[in-house]
């Protein structure tokens, strides 16, 4: 019953997505910057930031149910170091949003995830990255196997579980081995590509290439296979769509700023408590001039319901950029 009450708050996500522009479909949402691991692809932590006060991220959360804000998603560094997130989970389904969390897993327990399904908890993301821990990453399938077994066992949320290809991965093949996990415990997979500091595209030898359609023909179908966004991805190709960020798509930091995305923060740059529907519909209608060769997925999805409509009429800004640029880091390509 859980999972078709969720699939059925889905599906109502997106018509009333494809019935409305006028507010944002998904929001992620940073807690807290600090995390509790140091892959040296990652430039959205730190090792030393306090959580963000619970009673301002109450007024974050109010403030996107107020702009009628579908999906709220809790991004980091690592969400579960809030000491009330659970709390804050809570308050997100009280304002008709489903509640989604990216982590690491590594402060999962049975208990931590039955506290998780009793606060509302709807989606969990988890990235692995290799199969044994090395130098560029410790989110490995060989220390997180037991918190996935948990997670199948205890978990009442949607769990995925993303592997990645693509520049600093020592074994490409890793995804396959992580993937096939995946989907032997009843979760659902996914592939993401390494892409650098900005967001931008970086191209796949042939084997990774294979590898990335495997792995992402290993997950179950869901909203984003209705579009060739993977396919140009895999193969260094641009792709030509209408980036909807800052207005379907919000990244809000633990300053409380709204931005494009994680690797485009400065613009716009403007408090989440004086945005509104005008900042919405303005950007809906502002080009993205990094979208051609962007790899972050959840802006493509949110994007993707309304590729067929208004052209974007207002030129590109002068975007600001990711901080340490020499550094590569990972989003999911569903």
């Amino acid at each position: 019953m859980v999972g078709l009450r969720r699939t059925v708050r889905e599906y109502g996500m997106v018509a009333r997505g494809v019935a409305s522009i006028d507010h944002p479909v998904l929001a992620h949402i940073v807690p807290i910057r600090r995390c509790n691991l140091a892959c040296t692809y990652c430039n959205e932590f730190d090792d030393f930031s306090k959580p963000v006060p619970v009673d301002e991220m109450v007024r974050r959360i109010d403030h996107l149910g107020d702009l009628g804000t579908s999906i709220i998603a809790f991004s980091g560094g690592e969400p579960l170091l809030h000491p009330e997130l659970d709390t804050l989970i809570t308050r997100i389904r009280s304002r008709k949003a489903i509640a989604g969390m990216i982590t690491n897993g590594y402060l999962l327990t049975a208990k931590r995830i039955q506290e998780l399904n009793r606060a509302g908890l709807e989606h969990m993301q988890i990235s692995i990255d290799n199969v044994m821990p090395d130098d560029v990453s410790k989110k490995s399938l060989k220390v997180l196997d037991k918190k996935l077994q948990l997670l199948a066992e205890h978990a009442e949320f949607h769990v995925n579980i993303n592997s990645v290809v693509g520049g600093g991965i020592h074994n490409p093949n890793d995804a396959v081995v992580v993937a096939k996990r995946a989907v032997e415990l009843g979760f659902t997979s996914s592939v993401g590509i390494i892409h650098d500091g900005e967001g931008q595209l970086q191209p796949l030898s042939e084997l990774e290439q294979n590898i990335f359609l495997k792995v992402r023909d290993m997950g179950k179908k869901n909203y984003a296979r209705l579009n060739s966004f993977q396919d140009n991805i895999a193969h260094g190709l641009e792709n030509k769509w209408k980036c909807r960020a800052g207005a379907r798509y919000l990244y809000i930091c633990e300053d409380g700023l709204v931005h494009y995305c994680s690797q485009q923060r400065g613009y716009p740059g403007k408090p989440l408590a004086d945005y509104t529907v005008e900042d919405i519909r303005r950007e809906f209608v502002t080009e993205k001039g990094c979208a051609p060769r962007c790899t972050v997925a959840c802006v493509h999805y949110t994007s993707y319901m309304d590729f067929w409509r208004a052209p974007q009429t207002i030129p590109a800004p002068a975007a600001a950029t990711a901080v340490n640029k020499d550094k590569l880091i990972q989003l999911q390509i569903r």
